[in-house]
């Protein structure tokens, strides 16, 4: 006999009863009710553990659908390359799984970009390489200008400052100058909010040092921290070549394309690419991670006021005077106009005939009394 789907349920019944009986047999039941053994067991099973509940039809829709998801998956990756265009494949795919998404393989992601013509060709292949980067954050930090971009009133500088360990961007304002006072306000805000760092290096070049062996203003008030002082070497941009790499970045995602007001509205698009950029963006070097997971803020607190800086014994100590200039041992030796006003000490260096000249903890220039030559700390290093 037949099963027909009006009286399915009925027949499943009939026969569960009957092969559950003892002694039943199994094989003459199934001829009797024209299924096969496989048919069987499996209502049998069903019929012990959910009861009659277990005998309905049950869907057949499979439990995954690979097309369904490789579409949804291509709906997720083409929406979050509208909203960010500078990214590519691995960016994509790193921020799509941290949201809870499977991805598929980057070389599909970048395939499925391609077809939807969402790949520039005017963008060129990079060569990778390694980068040397700091053991841990707030060792170095970097910071420049990236040039000036125009707007309807006026131009935006924008000032940016990077921490090497984790790329995380500790400050990226819109300015109006360039200008030493400008920079510091900047930076005050950044260094109450974030602590201070071991070092920092910059560009050359107003208002980070003018002369290559002179102090600014700018780095005397840094040093005077107790951060390092340091500087690209002229022509070669590399130095600060993360710093450089972002801002290629910064430039193509916030500014290509757009003209913007004035001040505040460049600092809200630049405050939006930041927020993007540190909390969100997978970073290929740091291993596809975004810079805030790798960074903490520094342990050693920004010094509303300062201490007077003290000298022991074994320093001699003299104040610069309005030329730049200390007087020692009947001479006038130079030091730079930075220092005016500031006292420092002098004591002897590892050479006879060399003094080492120290502003604090900062050893800031060299006196050769044999030569009569003043050697800059820059140069010392």
């Amino acid at each position: 006999m037949s099963w027909k789907e009006v009286s399915a349920m009925d027949l499943r019944l009939e026969f569960v009863a009957l092969a559950s009986a003892e002694g039943a047999n199994i094989k003459a039941l199934c001829e009797h009710f024209n299924i096969g053994r496989t048919t069987a067991y499996k209502w049998l099973r069903r019929f012990q553990c959910e009861g009659k509940d277990g005998l309905r039809n049950q869907s057949r829709r499979p439990h995954t659908s690979p097309n369904r998801t490789a579409l949804e998956s291509e709906k997720k990756i083409l929406a979050l390359n509208i909203e960010h265009t500078g990214w590519g494949a691995r960016k994509i795919k790193g921020c799509l799984e941290r949201r809870g998404s499977t991805m598929p393989a980057a070389s599909t992601v970048h395939a499925i970009l391609k077809r939807n013509d969402r790949i520039d060709p005017q963008a060129g292949f990079v060569k990778p390489f390694t980068r040397f980067e700091h053991e841990q954050p707030n060792d170095l930090w970097q910071m420049d200008f990236k040039g000036h971009v125009p707007m309807r009133t006026g131009r935006c500088h924008p000032l940016t400052l990077l921490d090497d360990h984790s790329r995380f961007f500790l400050t990226i304002a819109a300015c109006g100058n360039e200008q030493r006072d400008t920079v510091q306000a900047h930076l005050i805000r950044a260094f109450r909010q974030y602590g201070l760092p071991n070092r920092m290096t910059m560009d050359n070049g107003a208002p980070w040092g003018d002369e290559p062996d002179s102090y600014t203003g700018l780095e005397i008030w840094i040093m005077r921290q107790g951060v390092k002082v340091s500087h690209s070497r002229p022509y070669h941009p590399q130095t600060q070549g993360k710093l450089e790499r972002q801002h290629r970045s910064m430039i193509r995602e916030v500014f290509k394309g757009m003209c913007l007001i004035d001040l505040p509205s460049a600092q809200l698009k630049l405050d939006e690419w930041r927020q993007v950029y540190n909390h969100e963006r997978p970073h290929g070097g740091i291993g596809m991670q975004v810079p805030a997971s790798r960074y903490r803020s520094s342990s050693r607190e920004y010094q509303e006021v300062l201490n007077p800086i003290e000298y022991g014994s074994e320093l001699d100590v003299r104040k610069v005077q309005a030329k730049g200039e200390i007087y020692w041992h009947g001479q006038a030796w130079k030091l730079g106009k930075g220092f005016v006003g500031e006292r420092v000490g002098v004591r002897e260096g590892a050479q006879d005939g060399q003094y080492d000249v120290f502003w604090g903890s900062h050893r800031i220039a060299q006196i050769d009394r044999v030569t009569k030559v003043v050697i800059s700390g820059k140069s010392l290093r």
